[in-house]
């Protein structure tokens, strides 16, 4: 028999097919150009620190891995070659970069790539970093300090604990901190202040509510035929590097004098050391794969544009079933790393925590003058690291201190606010989680969370709430800042919707999404665009 060509090809024939995914991706294409150019400002402070001689220092940029002096500042020629690479964009310009130890710099020409979905990486951006003359810079910087000396502190001690309490007292009488508060009736009036409640918590809707870690860090994960338990492989606790100042040095330089020490027994996170731990070495996207397959598991309700929601002969499959979610909170993740590559390496280029740690220890002990805003100064954590360690540096979670790439902003951070967005898109934000749970003071079990908001703990609340997790986590083991996090889950916002966007036009259903953004609007993506 000989073969026969097919007839019931759908509606187009081949040719017309051909024209019109052609039309599509030009109307995508055009979707993107449409955004126009948007202007990339930084903080001045590259260009404006100067040595006694006139010459610029970069004290305030960062420069891990090259080579630097004694007081942990960039040689400025190994500074301008690095500068002379970032203009050229040439490899052989990038290669001869030169290093001041064995680490290597991570990914600078990842912020010059293209891609061929969502916004231009060029075409999005963020706020000017945070100046170090500046009382917000001190804000954070005494938070990330709280933080080293909290990192062992259980989240369910925090209301029990003295120095939690000292804490909170000595971030709420900073002129600029921009953490968590809570508002409070005085009688001059309402004040916003920080507790041991609202501490190191993030400032999304669904933050304040309920436990601190996200139920999608902590139920089991059904992964097909597997159970997957959530406990971890943490470290083991009191431990903190980087916290002398020939370690600091090393690490400026790009080497890692000391390694871990790991916990023998799987712990749920219960503190920030283990939160720290576990973006240590997690790939960035999976968090939010997990929620996802969680919330498949638990049958949540998907977002009442899904075309299928009200089909009564189909269901969703490749398009608007799980086959397409499980793809699309993954699909997210490499474009927002690249559009915040550009951010950190073309843009701002702003010092780690732990190079600023270096500046305030040289600062205070006379051996430097940095033009550090002096709220920073009136804080107490100051004298409770030194008298813990003999120093002013910031104390690491991490063997290897931060990254050898800028700070500002976050990956971590610009992957979770994409891939949240995305499962806030697909799924009913306004679902309540069933059996919330929490980890024991050991870590060792999840016990019941039954406390009067439990039933506030709502999808749209836990998965804005793990964004928050996977981004102060970071901050936590000291390589970031708070506005790392608060502006780069802005930054992966903006790039899933407009991926969402343009695979809008793509599909033969009529179907929609709607979600709450972090700023708290609601907008509707559809053939027609975002609306609201």
């Amino acid at each position: 028999m000989k073969n026969k060509k097919c007839q019931n090809l759908g509606s187009q024939s081949g040719i017309e097919r051909q024209e019109s995914s052609l039309r599509i991706r030009k109307q995508a294409a055009k979707i993107a150009f449409d955004r126009g150019v948007i202007p990339q400002v930084c903080n001045g402070e590259e260009q404006e620190y100067r040595d006694e001689n006139g010459y610029p220092n970069f004290i305030a940029n960062f420069s891990k891995g090259l080579i630097h002096n004694d007081l942990g500042e960039v040689d400025p020629n190994a500074y301008y070659t690095f500068l002379t690479a970032l203009k050229s964009g040439k490899n052989e310009d990038f290669e001869a970069i030169p290093r001041g130890g064995s680490r290597k710099l991570i990914n600078p020409q990842a912020g010059l790539a293209f891609d061929l979905e969502g916004p231009d990486s060029h075409s999005v951006t963020i706020r000017p970093a945070p100046r170090i003359d500046s009382a917000e810079n001190s804000a954070e910087m005494v938070e990330l300090y709280w933080m080293s000396l909290l990192r062992d502190v259980n989240f369910s001690l925090y209301n029990h604990t003295s120095v939690v309490r000292e804490a909170a007292a000595d971030l709420s009488q900073l002129s600029d901190f921009r953490g968590a508060k809570v508002k409070r009736e005085t009688k001059r009036g309402v004040v916003e202040e920080v507790t041991p409640q609202s501490l190191f918590r993030g400032v999304l809707a669904g933050d304040e509510v309920g436990p601190y870690v996200s139920q999608f860090m902590l139920k089991d994960i059904t992964f097909g035929s597997l159970t997957i338990s959530q406990k971890q492989k943490t470290v083991l606790p009191h431990i903190n590097h980087v916290t002398d100042y020939e370690s600091w040095l090393q690490v400026q330089n790009g080497n890692v004098p000391s390694s871990d020490a790991f916990d023998s027994v799987p712990r749920y996170i219960r503190n920030l050391r283990d939160l720290g731990q576990y973006v240590h070495v997690d790939a960035l996207y999976q968090s939010y794969l997990n929620a996802c397959l969680m919330l498949l598991d638990m049958k949540a309700p998907e977002d009442e544009g899904n075309f299928y929601k009200e089909s009564k002969n189909q269901q969703g499959f490749g398009t608007f079933g799980s086959p397409h979610i499980l793809s699309l909170v993954t699909e997210v993740a490499t474009r927002a790393l690249k559009a915040m590559w550009f951010q950190k390496w073309f843009v701002h280029r702003r010092l780690r925590p732990e190079t600023f740690g270096g500046r305030v220890h040289n600062h205070l002990t006379g051996r430097a003058n940095y033009p550090i805003d002096s709220e920073l100064f009136n804080s107490s954590v100051l004298e409770k690291v030194f008298s813990k360690y003999g120093n002013y540096l910031l104390p690491m979670a991490y063997p290897e201190g931060s990254p050898t790439h800028p700070s500002y902003g976050s990956g971590h951070a610009t992957v979770a606010g994409a891939c949240v967005t995305v499962l806030k898109a697909w799924f009913d934000e306004s679902w309540v989680i069933p059996q919330p749970v929490v980890a024991n003071d050991y870590g060792t079990e999840l016990i019941c969370y039954n406390e009067a908001d439990a039933a506030m703990m709502t999808v749209g609340g836990e998965l804005n709430k793990l964004a928050s997790n996977i981004s102060i986590a970071r901050n936590a083991a000291g390589v970031h800042w708070l506005s790392d996090y608060t502006e780069s889950i802005k930054l992966g916002e903006k790039v899933a919707i407009g991926i969402l966007q343009e695979q809008a036009i793509t599909y033969n259903e009529d179907g929609n999404f709607t979600l709450t953004k972090f700023d708290g609007t609601k907008i509707k993506i559809s053939r027609e665009g975002v609306e609201g």
